[in-house]
């Protein structure tokens, strides 16, 4: 099968949409099927990969880190027929997504949009009449789904608000599952080799992005309080992003240390991000607004037991009691349930032996084997239907 994944950002931007998209390919290359992507380019970006195509971007205004897609690609409709794909997958409803719809549409091929992100709790970024931006998000990205011939949910909770949301479009529950060979090993000395960190100190972990949405002023204010009672402890944030210099100087502030006491790693590369994992010995996640939390997986199939805030999309990842902790938006119950794992040694490995159990069952060849599966059942029903071909527009020709 040939399959086009049309998306708003790739590599070498770092994301949960990026890792999705990576880890969905490279399975799905092992089942025998061919995937190309179509995405922004990246200034001073070599491709590393074949069958990448990339369309000229501009850097955002917001994010100097993220390229927002001209979707204009000269030659794209030869390239297209030249291909001649089975099924196109986009993963955002916005420039590259709509570029998706339009090459389906026009080709008469099976349309999926994998519902990544919760697009209407993002609307903090909007700086006036906030109410009106999330009635509009809601509107139109609920009208981009139902124009799709499927939707890929990464969690339940994002299926519920998809039927809250009217979307008509069938909806399949398909986690982005982890990589388990690339979790076999991992040199649990990697951080304390590469940063000053204290034999003695256990170390807790956050990785994701640093922007607002992911809560990490809460966290650092919940370590803080931590660190008061448990001094041998350290926290380590790997992620990229806006707020670094905001939450650096909250750090400061709570009196904490920025060489042991809280380290930003910036992003790292996966095989590094591996062993950071493995160094670790607690996952710690504050993000009130998740679609899956794929990091949560990754750090489970690392034997790291978690401690996360209680939110869409963690609920399904963390197991209460089983696997991790869920909190309320409470610092001292936050902190307490870090200071009971790292007092319990019993409570503790059990978790540790939970949280490889849960990890297992996502794994990302059985998630690849549900998407192949409705890649499949999408094409028999795309046949079934009248094609009703659009012309180009002249500027997506």
């Amino acid at each position: 099968m040939k399959i086009g994944i049309f998306t708003d950002s790739y590599k070498p931007y770092t994301s949960g949409v990026v890792t999705s998209i990576n880890t969905f390919k490279e399975e799905l290359g092992r089942l025998g099927h061919n995937v190309y992507i179509f995405a922004p380019n990246y200034p001073n970006y070599e491709e590393e990969e074949r069958h990448v195509y990339r369309y000229y971007s501009l850097p955002a205004p917001t994010n100097p880190d993220y390229t927002l897609a001209i979707p204009v690609y000269p030659g794209m409709t030869n390239l297209l027929s030249r291909l001649e794909l089975d099924v196109i997958h986009v993963h955002s409803p916005f420039t590259m997504g709509r570029v998706g719809l339009h090459y389906a549409k026009r080709y008469g091929l099976p349309l999926l949009f994998t519902y990544h992100t919760l697009y209407d709790e993002y609307v903090h970024y909007v700086p006036v009449a906030q109410d009106l931006a999330r009635d509009v998000t809601i509107k139109y990205s609920s009208h981009f789904c139902n124009q799709c011939n499927h939707i890929i949910a990464p969690s339940a909770e994002v299926a519920n608000r998809l039927r809250y949301y009217r979307v008509k479009t069938p909806v399949t529950i398909i986690p982005t599952g982890v990589p388990l060979h690339r979790f076999e090993h991992g040199d649990k000395g990697w951080l304390r080799n590469h940063y000053d960190i204290p034999p003695e100190n256990r170390i807790l972990l956050f990785v994701g992005r640093l922007t607002k949405e992911k809560n990490l002023e809460f966290l650092i204010e919940a370590f803080a309080r931590i660190k008061s009672e448990h001094p041998q402890t350290t926290l380590v944030l790997t992620a990229q992003g806006p707020l670094e210099g905001e939450l650096k100087r909250r750090t400061l502030s709570l009196g904490l240390s920025l060489e042991n006491d809280v380290l930003f790693t910036g992003a790292l590369p996966f095989d590094t991000l591996v062993n950071v994992y493995f160094s670790a010995d607690l996952f710690v996640f504050s993000s009130v607004t998740e679609t899956q939390g794929l990091v949560l997986i990754e750090a489970m199939a690392s034997g790291l037991p978690v401690v996360a805030v209680r939110a869409n999309g963690v609920n399904d990842m963390v197991d209460n009691d089983v696997n991790g902790k869920l909190t309320s938006l409470d610092l001292d119950e936050f902190a307490g349930a870090v200071g009971e794992l790292l007092d319990n040694p019993a409570l503790y490995q059990r978790y540790k032996e939970n949280a490889l159990i849960k990890a297992d069952k996502l794994s990302a060849a059985n998630m690849a084997r549900k998407l192949e599966n409705v890649y499949q059942v999408s094409q028999v029903r795309n046949k079934r239907r009248p094609k009703r071909l659009r012309e180009p527009l002249r500027w997506m020709s």
